[in-house]
């Protein structure tokens, strides 16, 4: 029989943003661990949505009013 060959372990996607800098901007709660993962994806939806506006107003450039 042919050997099977092992998948490849898919690595998490890397956080855009720092953990250590959102627990630094907390001033009166800590930071549960599931927060970091839920900031990082709406992060990742506002860029998203500034991407798509900037190229639908015919820019390669994001800018503040695109949030």
């Amino acid at each position: 029989m042919a050997a099977r060959r092992k998948k490849a372990a898919r690595k998490p996607a890397e956080l855009i943003i720092s953990k250590a800098r959102t627990k630094a901007a907390t001033k009166k709660c800590n930071v549960g661990g599931e927060f970091y993962g839920a900031l990082d994806a709406k992060v990742r939806e506002m860029i998203k949505a500034a991407e798509a506006r900037a190229i639908g107003n015919k820019r390669k450039t994001l800018k503040a009013v695109d949030l």
